[in-house]
């Protein structure tokens, strides 16, 4: 299989047809293999029975249907566990992206690159609910992932299939994608891609959203940065506790042995015990996480590093 589109929707009945039916027009045209993995997140319409219609007509689709409703990032997740190309694409269900960009994309890829990004240029949403966050959230992220990136919301991407299967996705990290392929080694890639303002259905995107996404952030850059040395995080915070809560009780000591100073009473004398003793407590749980970080990596054989390309010299006889 050369390509395959992979697409979580979620109550988007009178979205999917037409959607289907312009993939099929943009991908055909290329003269390669594909599969279309449509995964129904629950829906409570009639988006699944219209997927079961679909596939008379379109026996290129695949169409995956959880449970309940477990969120886009594992419905996503699923999506790309199902996937068979050498190529994934990743869209919307809501047909706001434009699969008329996916030959570009793919062209894109063609560069020597293992991702694609699409970025919104003129995005067709409202500014304070959805664009104003988005704009806010994409600055914090590229900051803190050096991953600069213009949208990190754009669902629409393109990556090499090996890339995809090294994916692990929960929370809300679908969105992170980019620096999460990064940290294992890709080469990211960001082109201007059409969006259309949405015409059928209801948005399920929301500004309390942006706060799971701070603290999915948080996760990423722990997870990209430290999982592997988690001492080097709260090591040195733990240090800085302890010195400061031992300069604390040097201080006072010169005061009670030099000057006669009743100390016993003094909230610092308490506030440099518990810079101590929570020093002390960071120090532990850095080494901790050590042993739980060795642990994890050894236990499923999970390498820390991953290969690009080996070129071996060696010459049978």
């Amino acid at each position: 299989m050369d390509i395959s589109v992979v697409i979580p929707v979620y109550n988007e009945e009178e979205n999917v047809e037409p959607l289907v039916g312009e993939i099929a027009a943009a991908l055909s045209a290329l003269g390669k293999s594909y599969e279309v993995v449509l995964v129904d997140d629950g829906s409570k319409d009639g988006t699944f029975a219209k997927l079961k219609a679909l596939r008379t007509n379109f026996p290129m689709l695949k169409v995956i249907r959880l449970k309940r409703n477990f969120g886009q990032t594992a419905a996503m997740a699923a999506g790309l566990a199902g996937a068979q190309g050498a190529v994934v694409i990743l869209m919307d269900g809501d047909a706001q992206n434009d699969p008329a960009d996916i030959p570009a994309m793919l062209a894109k890829l063609d560069e020597g690159y293992d991702l694609v990004a699409g970025w919104r240029f003129n995005r067709q949403d409202p500014f304070i609910n959805r664009r104003l966050p988005s704009m806010i959230a994409n600055r914090l992220i590229s900051f803190t992932t050096h991953v600069k990136l213009h949208d990190y919301g754009c669902t629409l991407k393109a990556m090499r299939g090996e890339v995809a299967k090294d994916l692990r996705l929960y929370g809300e990290m679908h969105r992170f994608i980019p620096a999460i392929a990064y940290e294992r080694g890709a080469r990211i890639a960001e082109m201007k891609v059409n969006h259309r303002p949405r015409l059928r259905g209801i948005s399920k995107y929301g500004i309390t959203r942006t706060l799971r996404v701070v603290l999915d952030l948080l996760t990423v850059k722990f997870l990209s940065s430290y999982s592997t040395r988690p001492s080097h995080v709260f090591g040195p915070i733990g240090l800085a506790s302890g010195f400061l809560g031992f300069l604390i009780g040097f201080y006072l000591s010169v005061q009670k042995l030099f000057y006669g100073q009743d100390i016993g009473g003094r909230p610092l004398l308490l506030l440099g015990i518990l810079l101590i003793f929570i020093g002390f407590q960071f120090v532990t749980m850095g080494l901790l996480g050590e042993m739980l970080a060795r642990t994890y990596h050894e236990s499923q054989d999970r390498p820390v590093y991953v290969v690009g390309e080996i070129l071996d010299g060696r010459v049978a006889i």
